[in-house]
């Protein structure tokens, strides 16, 4: 078990459903989704043959996954959360997770896995210096900022591995730099809010 899935295990909400649910209809906070399950989970982003121009070069979101995003945009319109800015990667299975939640997105290369199955140090500080912007802007006043990622990205930023896939994270930004995250949420979690 890396560290990252032992501070994922570790992990513990900082806010009760009623208190998280407060909070994000208040707006003021970042949720940073890992992409929804694919058929396969495979490191395509060291494949010599992947492109981002290509969803088919690309893993896929599975059915379940389809639905899953689709399950979490219908939670959101029903508990009246307010979304601003959407951010995604370039990876198809990122931008369509954000498409079918949230009818929108902004690509960013920014929120890319780095090209490599394993990571030096050096690229993971990278990944965390590419995601850090994302999590610490403070939203647009009465919004929620949603980022939907990778799960590398997330743990060099955060020592958080997001485990499963379509699990989301709710940080706080503190206008410094810097962030609390207060809950996470799997994917079939947001209707029982």
């Amino acid at each position: 078990m890396s560290a990252g899935e032992k501070a994922n295990a570790a992990f513990v909400n900082r806010l009760g459903s009623q208190q998280l649910l407060a909070a994000l209809r208040s707006g003021g906070n970042i949720i940073y989704f890992r992409h929804a399950q694919t058929t396969k989970d495979y490191a395509d982003q060291a494949d010599p043959k992947m492109s981002l121009a290509s969803c088919e070069t690309q893993r896929k979101l599975s059915a379940a996954g389809i639905e899953q995003s689709r399950e979490i945009g219908k939670a959101f319109q029903t508990l009246k959360i307010p979304v601003g800015t959407v951010h995604s990667s370039q990876y198809c299975r990122a931008w369509q997770t954000a498409d079918l939640a949230f009818g929108r997105h902004q690509q960013s290369a920014k929120l890319n896995f780095l090209p490599f199955e394993d990571y030096t140090d050096a690229q993971m500080a990278e990944m965390k210096a590419n995601l850090l912007p994302f999590l610490t802007a403070p939203p647009r006043p009465g919004t929620n900022t949603v980022v939907v990622g990778h799960d590398d990205l997330f743990e060099a930023a955060t020592g958080i591995y997001p485990d499963p896939q379509g699990i989301a994270y709710v940080l706080t930004p503190d206008g410094k730099g810097g962030f609390t995250v207060q809950a996470s949420l799997k994917p079939d979690q947001w209707a029982s809010l």
